[in-house]
């Protein structure tokens, strides 16, 4: 239990008590479920998170597409905890844990625990190249989403004014790195935009000069999907007219021209990064217990070396015989993670000592590349594609989103948007700033 003379030096200001008390760090998809399934529980559950809200990661490029507004895919932390006894959230980044002395810093202040979860997710990863693409457009975060939205709309305001060809060609061309699922879906977001609502927005512009290119270093899309939802998706993005670049890296990007491995260069002042993420790590435990920017954990979710530490989701290394370079970080993985550990923690904080271990039950893998087009691999080895994994996406998509408010918005605007082509949400309410935009990234560095 926390010491009461320890609780009254702490900066952050959380009620005393007698029971043992649970820091969570991050509220995304394990951090959430780890929220739901210990209510009740004699703990005393404090949140830290950066945001005060919960973000629905599958859909962000929707909003930076204009097709959903931010608020229809997060939820504030706070309304989680509604209700619940001795549950407390606080703004704050943690900057380090102090496991010696089992409390974690942050800029306001150190928090004491007696158990630890560690479920801050990850960060985008441009793989030790951090300089050469800071005026890349990440889209990890809702202000990221947010800025990529604005961005674009403003390269096209500017684009009706401008004379110069080669201006003009790089902000209509739009470049996304990485073939997985986000850049799949969101250059088909674009393929949609470019055919059926941009010529109606910008009569003046000839959109047959935009050009979209999604480039891949390996030799197919979606990676870790069957070699049939590749070949599916691989269509289903011609159809947009979609250039694919595979085999091809980026090798560097000044905000107007992206250099390839292949000596090309293409002009675009749009770079989206979707080629990969990292694990969050948070300064301050052994470095024997951190492997590949992840917490290296046990079959319980236990950081090495430690019993009072956990790690769940995409910063959590669990290898194991099946899984010999660990579990994929996805939000299946990251939910299923949160419920075996808050089982867990419940055991132990009434004396049990048999643990469950975690055992990933695989749902199957899904991609949209718009109206009526998606791919889904289904657990049993079975694939399909068009229409039937489009509304299997959809369904799936909606059953996972947080709040009966957010599943019915989300609803109203897919169907406002099947039968108008209208993607209303065309508004720059906060303009794109290149120096706010490397704020934010260096705050997340």
């Amino acid at each position: 239990m926390v010491p009461e003379e320890e609780i009254q030096e702490i900066s952050i200001q959380i009620p005393k008590t007698d029971k043992p008390r649970l820091v969570i760090i991050g509220g995304g998809f394990a951090g959430l479920r780890l929220i739901k399934k210990l209510a009740n529980e004699n703990l005393q559950v404090v949140v830290l998170d950066r945001h005060n809200y919960h973000t629905f990661q599958p859909l962000l490029y929707q909003v930076a597409t204009a097709g959903l507004e931010p608020g229809s895919i997060a939820g504030p932390l706070r309304k989680f905890m509604e209700e619940k006894e001795d549950y407390h959230f606080r703004l704050a980044k943690v900057t380090k844990i102090n496991p010696e002395k089992k409390t974690v810093s942050t800029p306001v202040g150190d928090l004491s625990y007696d158990y630890l979860v560690i479920a801050c997710g990850s960060k985008t990863n441009y793989f030790g190249k951090d300089k050469e693409f800071k005026d890349a457009l990440p889209i990890k975060q809702i202000p990221q989403a947010l800025n990529l939205r604005s961005h674009i709309l403003q390269n096209f305001e500017k684009a009706v004014n401008t004379k110069d060809t080669y201006e003009l060609q790089s902000l209509l061309n739009i470049v996304i790195v990485g073939g997985g699922p986000t850049g799949v879906e969101v250059a088909g977001a674009f393929g949609e935009l470019k055919d059926h609502v941009l010529p109606k927005d910008y009569p003046e512009l000839n959109f047959k000069q935009m050009n979209i290119y999604l480039v891949e270093g390996l030799p197919h899309l979606l990676n870790g999907m069957s070699k049939t939802a590749s070949r599916k998706a691989h269509k289903y993005l011609k159809d947009f007219n979609v250039n694919i670049l595979l085999n091809t890296m980026v090798d560097s990007y000044n905000g107007k021209t992206v250099r390839l491995s292949s000596g090309e260069e293409l002009p675009s002042q749009t770079l989206i990064w979707a080629a990969g993420v990292t694990g969050n790590i948070i300064p301050g435990l052994p470095d024997d217990c951190i492997e590949k920017s992840q917490y290296i954990v046990d079959e319980f979710n236990q950081v090495k070396g430690f019993d009072d530490v956990f790690a769940v989701g995409d910063i959590a290394l669990m290898k194991t015989k099946k899984n010999p370079k660990g579990f994929p970080m996805l939000a299946p993985v990251a939910i299923q993670q949160g419920e075996n550990l808050a089982d867990n923690i419940k055991a132990i904080i009434n004396g049990s000592k048999k643990l469950s271990p975690f055992r990933y039950t695989n749902k199957g893998y899904m991609a949209t590349v718009g109206r009526n087009r998606a791919v889904v691999d289904m657990p049993n080895g079975l694939s399909f594609g068009g229409f039937s994994a489009w509304t299997a996406w959809m369904f799936v998509h909606l059953l996972y989103l947080i709040g009966f408010r957010n599943k019915l918005v989300v609803l109203n605007n897919w169907i406002w948007n099947y039968f108008t082509y209208d993607k209303g949400i065309r508004l720059i309410i906060r303009p794109f700033d290149k120096q706010e935009k490397r704020k934010q990234q260096e705050a997340e560095l």
